[in-house]
């Protein structure tokens, strides 16, 4: 039994978190093998952390962005690109262990708000949305915030824009 307790969590070379249960039974035969649904190894990699947690992080009141800006402006330009699809992890990093993860997130807050508020809302939806969806514990959230969006910033580019423009998509 003892080698089934030291397969019971590894690692993978990939980052992610893997699992392997066991129910104390011997594994062989349809009796004794415990339940079926503890049975096998489930996979989580850096990447699905990163969108919850990148997720979880816009869903607060005060975050108007992730990311840095010249990731941003990367991410407008892949946005547009067929097939580039949308990085809801941008501005995410995450570090994923056996059964802990850790995160850095870099965001853009909107001014007028309370940064140490706003940090501390993303932080607890964060965590919260993590560690119910994962099973993971997560050990800490650091929080970079890169810039702050001006409320005359998207003002200024509406006035600037002419009529035949308004429908076409915008980098920021």
């Amino acid at each position: 039994m003892s080698d089934t307790t030291a397969r019971n969590r590894s690692e993978t070379s990939g980052g992610g978190k893997e699992t392997e249960e066991s129910t104390g039974g011997t594994g062989t035969g349809r009796k004794g093998g415990g339940d079926p649904a503890s049975r096998g190894r489930t996979t989580i990699a850096d990447g699905v952390v990163e969108k919850i947690a990148g997720l979880a992080a816009r869903d607060v009141v005060g975050v108007h962005a992730m990311g840095s800006g010249f990731s941003r402006t990367f991410g407008a330009v892949r946005d547009r690109v067929p097939g580039g699809g949308k990085a809801v992890s941008r501005g995410v990093k995450a570090e994923v262990g056996e059964v802990q993860t850790a995160l850095d997130l870099e965001i853009v807050v909107d001014y007028g708000v309370s940064i140490a508020d706003v940090a501390r809302a993303v932080r607890e939806n964060v965590i919260s949305a993590v560690e119910r969806m994962t099973g993971l514990e997560v050990v800490e959230v650091n929080i970079a915030v890169s810039d702050v969006k001006l409320p005359d910033e998207e003002d200024e580019d509406d006035e600037n824009a002419g009529e035949g423009d308004k429908d076409k998509p915008r980098l920021q």
